[in-house]
C-alpha cells in the first residue's frame, strides 16, 4: 500500500514538474460568434483578445517558407459551404521587414477574423472552427498555437449572435451526458471488465452485517470517484496556477503502454487466477489481518481503497483517451468544465462497481448449497486467466517482442475456455469442489455457451476477423497465416511500400499500404494528388482494433483506403528508438527519442488531440481538414460518408 502511494506521489511530482516547464502563458484567447446575414448565409467571427498589448500575430497572407508563420482560419461542417476567403476586419499594419526581406502584415491590437458561409436549405449544422497562429512581440515569439471550437448554425436570428459563452452551458451539459454514457460503457471494455470478477471475489468475503456491507460498497464507489477526480483537479489547478499552456497525458500513456505496469498487471491477474483455483489465499498485510473486524475498520477500508486503486490503474488503457480529452480541455482555457466532466464520468463508471460490491454482500445471506460458491470462484479464475493476457499482449505489441501474436493468443484462449467448459460439465475438479452428482440446467446452458464460444474462435486461427472479440485480440497483422480476401495483397505499390520509413516493423490490416511518417506521407500525397488520411492509433488501443475489425473490414472502406487516399498511421505508443536525425526537441526542452512520443507530441501540437483512434482527412498541400475529424464510432455507414466527403 505504501509503495503504491509512493508511486502516485512520484507521478504527481512529475506532472507538476512538467507543468512548471511549460509555464509560458499564451497571451491570446478566442471567442466565437455566428450571425445570420440573410436567408441561409451566416458570418462566423473569431475574436482574439490579448492579455498584453505588446503582442501581435501575423495576418492571413501566405508568406512562403521563408516568412513567418501566418494565421490560418478554417471552417468545416456538414451542409456548410464557405463563401469567399476569411478576412481580418480589424486594423492590420503591412510594412517591409528587413529580417525576412519581404512585406509582412501584423495585427494592431485585438483581432477579429470573419468567414461567410452558406448553410444548406433546411439544415442545422455544427460548424467546427480551427485557428492557428503565432504570437510575437518586439523581442521574441512563442511556439505556434491552435484553437478549435464549435458553433451550431440553423437557429441563429439575423440580429443576434451565438457566442462561445452563450453556448457553453449547453456544451457543458452535453459533455456531462456524454461522460456519463462513456462511464457506463467502459464497464464492457477489455481492461475494465476483468475487475468485475475481482470485485465479486473480494466482496464475497465481506462483512455479514447488512449496514456494514452497504457502507463498504459505498466507500468502494467513492474511492473510485476520488481517485479519478482529485488527481485531475490537482493537475488542472497546477496548470492554472503555474500558467502552463500544455499538459499532456504522458503519464496515462505510460501506465497503459509501458512494459513495466503492463507486466505488473499481468502478474497480478495471473496471481488472482491462481488464487481462485485454490493455489493460495490472497491476504492483506499481517498488520491489518491482526486487527479485529469488530474493533477496527482499517482492514476493510484499506482493502477497499487498494481494490479501487487497482481498478483505476488498470483501467487507464481504456479510460486514458477520456481522461486525455479532459486534460486537453484544461489546456484550452477551460477550468471548471474538465473537473465537472471527470466527476460525471467517474461517478457513472463507479456506479456499477458499487452495485457489484453490494450484490455479493447480499449473496452471503443465501444458504450455501454444496460447493457452488467455490465453483463461482473457479469460473472467475478462468475469466481472469483469459482477460489478464491483454496486458501481456499490450507490452508485446508496443515493444515488438512477437511473443504473443494473434494465433498464439487465440490458441491459449481456445484451450482456456475448453477447460472451462469441461469444468462446467464436471470433468475437472479443483480444491474445494464437491463431487458433481448431476448436471444442472444452468451448468448445461453455461457449458453450451462456452463451447459455442470456442467453436466461434477456431476460424480465427485462419484469419477470421472475430468482430465480437476484436478489441481483446492482437491485431490481425500479427497473424502468420490469413485466409482473407483483403490480405496477401501483392502489388507494385505494396512492394514499393517496404521502402517507407518504419515499414519494417509497422503494418496495417487488410492490405492497406500506409506511411508511418507524416512528412513522408504528405509529400507522397502531394505528388500523387490524393487526400491525406491520418490515422492516430496505438498498439495498445482497444478501440482502434475494434474500428479496424468492425468498420475498416467493410469492402467499401477497404477499397477507398487502399485506392483513393494516402494513409498515414501514427502510433502513439510505439517504444522504438528512432535514428538521432529524427529526434524531436519539445517546447520544454525534452528530447523525444521514441516513435510513440514523437507522434504523440506531433498529434497534440498539430491536431490538439492525444486520444486514439483519431481520423482526419487533410488537403496535403494546405494541411487543412477537408471534413470534420472522427473518433471511435462503429457506425459503418457514417464512416463511409466521412470518407466519401473527404474525396469530394
Amino acid at each position: 500500500m505504501k509503495s503504491l502511494m509512493k508511486i502516485i506521489s512520484i507521478l504527481l511530482v512529475c506532472i507538476a514538474a512538467s507543468a512548471t516547464a511549460n509555464a509560458s502563458e499564451q497571451p491570446l484567447s478566442w471567442t466565437l460568434t455566428a450571425t445570420r446575414v440573410e436567408g441561409t448565409r451566416y458570418e462566423i467571427k473569431a475574436t482574439g483578445t490579448f492579455s498584453d498589448s505588446s503582442w501581435h500575430i501575423y495576418d492571413l497572407t501566405d508568406n512562403g517558407s521563408g516568412g513567418p508563420c501566418r494565421t490560418t482560419f478554417s471552417i468545416a461542417g456538414e451542409g456548410l459551404t464557405p463563401i469567399g476567403e476569411p478576412r481580418i476586419v480589424t486594423p492590420v499594419k503591412r510594412e517591409f521587414d528587413e529580417i525576412f526581406a519581404m512585406e509582412i502584415g501584423v495585427t494592431e491590437g485585438d483581432v477579429a477574423i470573419v468567414q461567410t458561409v452558406e448553410l444548406q436549405e433546411g439544415a442545422a449544422s455544427e460548424a467546427t472552427v480551427a485557428l492557428e497562429w503565432q504570437c510575437c512581440n518586439a523581442t521574441s515569439c512563442l511556439p505556434p498555437e491552435e484553437y478549435a471550437g464549435t458553433l451550431t448554425l440553423g437557429s441563429v436570428s439575423p440580429t443576434s449572435s451565438t457566442s462561445a459563452e452563450e453556448s457553453s452551458s449547453n456544451g457543458l451539459w452535453a459533455m456531462i451526458v456524454e461522460a456519463v454514457l462513456w462511464g457506463l460503457a467502459m464497464l464492457l471494455t477489455p481492461c475494465v471488465f476483468p475487475m468485475v470478477p475481482m470485485t465479486v471475489s473480494f466482496f464475497l468475503k465481506g462483512s455479514q452485517n447488512k449496514a456494514q456491507s452497504r457502507i463498504s460498497a459505498a466507500l468502494y464507489g467513492i474511492f473510485i470517484v476520488l481517485l479519478y477526480t482529485v488527481p485531475i483537479c490537482i493537475i488542472i489547478g497546477l496548470t492554472r496556477l503555474l500558467g502552463g499552456g500544455s499538459v499532456t497525458a504522458d503519464i496515462f500513456n505510460w501506465l497503459s503502454t509501458h512494459w513495466l505496469p503492463n507486466i505488473l498487471f499481468f502478474i497480478i491477474f495471473m496471481a488472482f487466477a491462481a488464487s481462485f483455483f485454490g493455489a493460495f489465499e490472497i491476504t492483506l498485510p499481517s498488520g491489518w489481518v491482526n486487527s479485529s473486524d469488530s474493533k477496527s475498520g482499517k482492514k476493510s477500508v484499506g482493502g477497499i481503497f487498494f481494490l479501487a486503486l487497482t481498478l483505476v490503474l488498470v483501467s487507464f488503457s481504456c479510460t486514458g483517451p477520456i481522461v486525455g480529452t479532459v486534460l486537453i480541455k484544461s489546456t484550452q482555457g477551460e477550468f471548471w468544465a474538465p473537473m465537472v466532466t471527470m466527476l460525471a464520468f467517474s461517478t457513472a463508471f463507479a456506479l456499477p462497481f458499487a452495485i457489484f460490491a453490494l450484490f455479493p454482500a447480499l449473496l452471503k445471506r443465501i444458504p450455501k448449497s454444496g460447493g457452488w460458491l467455490n465453483s463461482v470462484k473457479v469460473v472467475l479464475g478462468f475469466i481472469e486467466l483469459a482477460l489478464g493476457l491483454k496486458f501481456l499482449s499490450t507490452a508485446d505489441q508496443t515493444y515488438h517482442w512477437h511473443l504473443l501474436d494473434r494465433e498464439i493468443y487465440l490458441a491459449i484462449w481456445i484451450v482456456i475456455f475448453t477447460l472451462l467448459g469441461l469444468y462446467l460439465l464436471g470433468k475437472i475438479r479443483f480444491k474445494g469442489d464437491t463431487p458433481l452428482e448431476h448436471l444442472s440446467v444452468l451448468r448445461l446452458a453455461l457449458s453450451i455457451a462456452v463451447f459455442s464460444f470456442v467453436v466461434y474462435m477456431i476460424p480465427g486461427m485462419w484469419g477470421a476477423p472475430l468482430k465480437g472479440i476484436s478489441g481483446y485480440l492482437p491485431p490481425i497483422t500479427t497473424q502468420d497465416f490469413v485466409a482473407d480476401r483483403f490480405h496477401n495483397v501483392a502489388t507494385t505499390e505494396a512492394r514499393a511500400a517496404q521502402q517507407r520509413r518504419y515499414s519494417d516493423f509497422l503494418e496495417m490490416p487488410y492490405g492497406i499500404e500506409a506511411f508511418y511518417d507524416y512528412e513522408e506521407a504528405r509529400a507522397y500525397a502531394v505528388k500523387c494528388g490524393k487526400p491525406l488520411f491520418v490515422d492516430f492509433t496505438g498498439h495498445g488501443c482497444v478501440n482502434c482494433r475494434e474500428m479496424e475489425t468492425r468498420v475498416w473490414s467493410d469492402p467499401r472502406v477497404v477499397r477507398m483506403l487502399r485506392e483513393d487516399f494516402v494513409v498515414c498511421a501514427l502510433f502513439a505508443d510505439d517504444k522504438t528508438v528512432v535514428e538521432p536525425e529524427y529526434h524531436v526537441t519539445a517546447e520544454d526542452g525534452r528530447v523525444l527519442r521514441t516513435l510513440g512520443r514523437i507522434n504523440s507530441h506531433f498529434a497534440m501540437k498539430k491536431f490538439g488531440v492525444n486520444a486514439q483512434p483519431y481520423y482526419t482527412i487533410l488537403n496535403p498541400e494546405t494541411e487543412e481538414p477537408k471534413v470534420p475529424s472522427r473518433g471511435y464510432n462503429l457506425d459503418v455507414e457514417a464512416y463511409v460518408k466521412f470518407l466519401e466527403k473527404g474525396l469530394e
